[in-house]
């Protein structure tokens, strides 16, 4: 545990991160997060956060070392895409036992574990997860896998991230760790070029980077590595060779990055696919970092000709909604990345922010907020249940973007909701992508299924005595279809 300790002391003075470099020494060794209280949920452990980076690599076999609960807890936790390997959906565990911890078994389970793995499935790596059973233990997880890749002859890489060490944040960088550690600069491709890149902290959830990469390929870039969505064992092994590289989610790797701007000079910046404007601004950053790497500066023109392009055919099929959108009321409860480059992107078509909160969010996120809502009672740290009810339910909001988490909050408020979090089903990443998110808004918002919850129960609208019961404006539309059989018409009753 000794270097462990000493890895997760590293990730807490991580000098790439702004947050960070505010602090003073004692608070840096604090790390960012609250410590976690045995028991409690904290919105994930490290184990989890590790998790989350490294299961999307999907040609890898995912072996959880300890017991089964701590795999059922975590299996599939995000809704990342492939396009080809399903074996990262395999769930493989050792399923430590209460006899397994007292005879001293784990080490042994281990080992033969890798070996069923490697004769059944023949993965090109194995990633081996401790978690806090494992850990307290004292089993020697990097020996078992060095031992095993020896013997077995593949790749067996420890991810050495057991949850009680800290938060999920902390689990994101600790995978970052082991990959610059055990993966990465592994292999040496044969065909490295002047355009190639690697995208950081991108996890191709619902397949939306692959609304991003067509555009990526007509420009003649190449992405070498995309970590972790869609990705593969080979491509991230030869990810050192990349010319220049773009985080998308600076909290989860940007220890990634910068390590690997140290030892393989590639350098990074941090941008966003969502939203027109972001998409052009981080296609036009590729670009020109490639140029400065050595990449002939005709790029430049090529992708300035495609941006122009691409924004004429988005913005065209973006007018059908402005009229319908225009003025409209979103509260947006994410955090992340999300926290800036959604509004930025919602704003571009006249929709108005009421709020949005900034969880997770680094301090340049916020700032980019500040910038374009210009008004910092619109940002919040986090939002109680509560009071996002009561914010909802009193109409200051038209719809509300979140994850899955509070989408009863809005149901009960009677709000239109739309999941914009790792679980969504519609990819909203690129040109097209800001198309369907403004799409699936606009659905949301214009359901008449609103109305109708809306409307008074029928046992609120209680007659006077003798009268008829009046229907409701729903009732009355069935009524309309009918009259003309029974010869009654929707005036004859009342509404609600």
């Amino acid at each position: 545990m000794s270097l462990l300790r000493v890895k997760i002391q590293d990730v807490f003075n991580e000098p790439g991160c702004e947050k960070n470099r505010d602090k003073d020494a004692k608070a840096r060794k604090e790390g960012c997060s609250k410590p976690l209280t045995p028991g409690a949920a904290a919105g994930g452990c490290a184990f989890d956060g590790a998790k989350i980076v490294l299961q999307p690599i999907t040609d890898v076999a995912h072996l959880i070392h300890a017991p089964l609960a701590c795999e059922g807890n975590s299996w599939d936790n995000r809704g990342a895409a492939s396009s080809g390997p399903a074996l990262w959906r395999t769930s493989f565990t050792t399923d430590l036992t209460e006899l397994d911890v007292v005879m001293g078994q784990g080490e042994r389970k281990l080992f033969k574990a890798i070996l069923e793995i490697k004769e059944a499935y023949g993965p090109p790596a194995i990633f081996v997860y401790p978690t806090c059973v494992t850990a307290l233990i004292g089993d020697d997880i990097e020996a078992v896998c060095k031992r095993a890749a020896e013997k077995y002859g593949l790749a067996v890489v420890p991810v050495n991230a057991p949850g009680f060490v800290g938060s999920k944040n902390l689990g994101n960088k600790l995978a970052g760790e082991a990959l610059l550690e055990h993966v990465i600069g592994t292999l040496e491709p044969d065909d490295a070029g002047p355009y190639d890149i690697n995208i950081l902290g991108e996890f191709n959830l619902s397949g939306e980077f692959w609304l991003v990469k067509p555009l990526l390929d007509r420009l003649g870039i190449r992405v070498r590595a995309c970590i972790p969505g869609d990705a593969r064992y080979v491509d991230i092994a030869c990810a050192h060779r990349a010319r220049a590289a773009m985080v998308v989610c600076s909290t989860a790797l940007i220890n990634l990055a910068r390590k690997m701007d140290e030892r393989w000079d590639i350098p990074f910046f941090e941008g966003s696919f969502y939203g027109i404007t972001d998409t052009s601004d981080a296609l036009r950053n590729i670009a020109e970092l490639l140029v400065k790497q050595g990449a002939d500066p005709e790029i430049l023109g090529r992708t300035e000709v495609l941006i122009a392009e691409e924004e004429a055919i988005a913005w065209k099929k973006l007018a059908a909604y402005r009229p319908r959108l225009a003025g409209k009321r979103v509260l947006l409860n994410t955090g992340g990345v999300k926290s800036w480059s959604v509004v930025h992107a919602l704003m571009e078509i006249g929709i108005e922010i009421v709020g949005t909160s900034v969880k997770k969010s680094t301090v340049e996120d916020k700032e980019r907020i500040k910038q374009i809502l210009k008004d910092d009672n619109h940002i919040f740290e986090q939002m109680a249940a509560r009071e996002l009810y009561a914010m909802l339910s009193e109409h200051k909001a038209d719809i509300l973007l979140s994850g899955g988490r509070t989408q009863f909050v809005a149901l009960k408020a009677k709000t239109p909701w739309l999941d914009i979090n790792q679980e969504r089903q519609h990819p909203y990443a690129g040109y097209d992508g800001m198309v369907e998110l403004v799409r699936q808004i606009d659905l949301a918002i214009q359901n008449p299924i609103w109305c109708q919850v809306r409307e008074p129960a029928p046992w609120d609208c209680q007659p006077a005595v003798g009268e008829e019961l009046p229907r409701t404006k729903s009732e009355n539309v069935t009524l309309h279809a009918v009259q003309e059989f029974s010869g009654t018409t929707a005036a004859d009753f009342g509404e609600c």
